[in-house]
Order: structure tokens, then sequence, then C-alpha cells
């Protein structure tokens, strides 16, 4: 296998900037540039980096042994001052070196995961940790790289092969009598990992939203203060703002952190019965936009009045806009200008979607939820077989390993060859 090298810190001037190597060759690369051999494992050195006469840098060289590194094979980190001009010295000069290579992107992480070192599950989160913009997200992110859903997945296995191998047990001694019944405890252990499944299938959106975002869409007729509502909420002029209503013909988004969660504020258009082309098609998407966000913000005019097309449900927020310009008879009433009531609109906001996000499950895509579905499905036909009684043991045996097979997709034991390529594809070159 070839060694690979790139740099594993951001480009542009830095404090520090760190160049990678892993393979087989690596120690030995690294002591070309040191001069001397590499002593022992994860003992720092300090020391002059030169080739073909000329000094590149003072660098830490920190080494780790096959086995005991990120890749699970030789690695050589060198710690250079990270001025652009150094990292492209270190770089050419590496490229010069017999069986080095520029690593491709992704390729250090999928060393990792073809070296037993990270399941693909935490491979992805990995790269959800690298994106992570809130609180919530390093966190969610953090929990699947540390091998939450290896763990989970790896227990539901362990259930579904002990019951598979009580059916096949029976199979093995069908022309004989077999004291115990089996089916029950099967049964239970099917139940348990269903009851399992189910709940994850369940929270994948939310979890998905955590990682993505939430949608919070203000709607509200036309000239209701809509677009002041959403500058004041992103502190910046982010909407343009009239006192002619219609102003607003596309749906517009801010992008925000609210109580550690990502969130995408969407500015729709006034919603009415328009003469103008272009603003019906504003109004559509208003409405489309509306309908699929997570959470509605119905902003009333003056008079209380809403909008028609779309009616608020669940959770959404029923507030009255301009509150500056008119009395207010209780609920809660904003008002973009002044500010009045936006601290309380916003914890509102908060208090739904963690509400929300407390329910999102280990499992964080939809890769993971279509793996469950597919299990659950297999499972579902298991119990019809094994109530058809113990002479269908063999077809509900099958069942089982097809769900099996599809929980051990979460983690990547089986082929999943088409998967990698969009996985790997988002990280960078030093990854």
């Amino acid at each position: 296998m070839d060694t690979i090298y790139a740099l594993a810190s951001a480009r542009g001037k830095a404090g520090v900037a760190v160049v990678r190597l892993s393979g087989p060759e690596a120690w030995a690369a690294a002591g070309e540039l040191m001069g001397r051999q590499i002593g022992a494992a994860r003992q720092t050195q300090l020391c002059t980096l030169s080739h073909a006469g000329t000094v590149l840098d003072q660098a830490l060289v920190l080494p780790f042994a096959k086995g005991a590194s990120f890749t699970g094979e030789q690695v050589v980190e060198l710690h250079l001052h990270g001025s652009t001009a150094v990292v492209a010295a270190v770089l050419v000069a590496l490229s010069t070196l017999p069986g080095l290579r520029l690593a491709q992107p992704g390729e250090f992480t999928r060393r990792a995961l073809e070296n037993g070192c990270l399941d693909l599950a935490q491979v992805e989160g990995l790269a959800a940790l690298i994106d992570a913009e809130t609180e919530a997200q390093r966190k969610q992110a953090l929990r699947v790289l540390s091998g939450a859903i290896g763990q989970r997945a790896e227990a539901w296995r362990s259930q579904l092969l002990r019951a598979a191998a009580l059916l096949e047990a029976t199979i093995d001694f069908a022309d004989e009598d077999v004291p115990v019944d089996v089916t029950p405890e099967v049964l239970e252990l099917i139940a348990s990992v269903q009851a399992d499944l189910h709940r994850e299938a369940d929270g994948t959106r939310i979890a998905e939203r955590i990682r993505d975002g939430f949608e919070v869409a203000i709607v509200g007729l036309p000239n209701a203060g809509k677009s002041t509502l959403l500058n004041a909420l992103a502190g910046r002029e982010a909407a343009i703002t009239s006192e002619h209503a219609g102003t607003t013909r596309d749906v517009i988004e801010v992008r925000m952190d609210i109580a550690g969660l990502a969130v995408t504020l969407l500015d729709t258009a006034g919603l009415r019965i328009s003469d103008d082309a272009v603003e019906t098609i504003g109004i559509n998407r208003a409405l489309e936009r509306a309908s699929g966000a997570d959470l509605r913000v119905f902003l009333s005019d003056e008079q209380g009045q809403l909008p028609s097309g779309i009616v608020p449900s669940g959770d959404d927020l029923v507030v009255r806009g301009k509150a500056d310009l008119a009395a207010q008879n209780g609920g809660l009433a904003v008002s973009g200008k002044t500010g009045l009531g936006i601290a309380a609109l916003i914890a509102q906001i908060s208090t739904v979607l963690e509400t929300r996000a407390s329910t999102a499950a280990t499992l964080t895509h939809e890769r993971h939820r279509i793996a469950v579905m597919q299990a659950m499905d297999a499972l579902a036909l298991a119990c019809n077989e094994i109530e058809m009684g113990t002479d269908r043991a063999e077809l509900a045996a099958l069942y089982l390993r097809q769900a099996i097979m599809a929980l051990e997709s979460l983690v990547g034991r089986i082929d999943v060859e088409q998967v990698l390529g969009e996985i790997f594809a988002r990280f960078c070159i030093g990854k």
C-alpha cells in the first residue's frame, strides 16, 4: 500500500500547520527530512527539517506506531510553522521521496475504516463533527463517532443471532422430540429488537434535523411585519422592508443558532389573492415552504387577522405583530422595529425545538432509517412464519438473517461500496 501525505489542518496562514503521513514508509520519509531515524512512537521531537541541502523548517515530529494510530498504519505528523510557503516546501519535498503520493479526499479516514479502526457509522459521525456548527450538532456527531450506533447494532445483532440459533436448532432436530418449545423465547427476542427499531425509526427525522437544521417559517398577511421581524431575529438587514404590501416576492432564508440548534428562518411572501403573476408565484412558494417547515410563526396584523390557505397546527406559534402600534390584549406580541417581545418569541421557539430534539434517535441519516425499516420488514415476516408453526422455522430463520444483514449495513460489515464514494467525497484531502 502506498504511503500517503497531505496537509491535515486548514489551508492559509496560521500559527501551526500539520502535515500527516500514513503508510509503511511514513517513518522512513520523516526520518529522511529529519536527517535521522525516528525514535519511539508518540515521542515528540523538535528538529530541523531539510531536503536536498535546503532547510525547510523547524518542526515538532510526532510518530504513531502501526496499530496505534488513526489509520491503523504507521503515521507521522509534522507540526510546522503555519506559513503557506513552509507548507508548500514540505509538500514538494515529500513528493520527491519514493513510495509517497498525495492523499485523495477522505483517504486517511477510508484507511481507518478498512483497517477496522472505525466503522462506517463512525466515519459518518466524523464527517458530521467536522461540519458541526452548533452545540447540538457537536454532541450528536461526537456520540456517533464514539461508536454509539455500532454498539446498538451489535446488541440487536446478538439478540437476533440468538433467535436464529434457537430456530435452527429446531430445524436440526426436526425428526426428534425437542423437550423445550423455543417459540416464546424467539418471539420475545424479536419483539425486543422491534421495539428498539421502532423508536429509532421514529426519531431519525429529528436527528437529521439536528444535523441539517430546523426550518422555521414566518407567515402572515402582506405588510404584517414579517421581514422586519426576520431582520430583528437575525440582527441584520437580511430582507428588504417597505410600507408597501407585497415587497417580499421570494422566500428569504437566514441561518441562526437558537439554543444550540441550527435553525433556518424563512421570510415568506404575504399570503393573499393577487392578480400579479410574479407575486402569485411567490405566494405559492411561501405556502409550499411553510407547509414543509418544522415550525410556523403566524404573524397577525394590527387587527389580529391571519392569512387563509394555511392554518396553525401542533406547536405552531401565533404572534401579534407591530406591537409598537397597537394595544395588546394578552398573548405574545412582537415588534421588529423596537424589539418588543423578540426575546420571548425566541424563548418559545427554543422550547418547541428543544422538546423535539430530545426525541432524536441515535441513528442520524436516511441511510440508517432505510436499513432499520428493512430490518423491521424482515422481522415482521419472520414472526408470521413462526406463528404458522415449527414446519416454517427454516423460512423464519432466513428472514432473521435478512434482518441481521440489514443491521450490519449500518456499520459497514457487508458490501457498501455504493455508499462509500458519497461519504468520502465530502471529506477534505487531509482527512
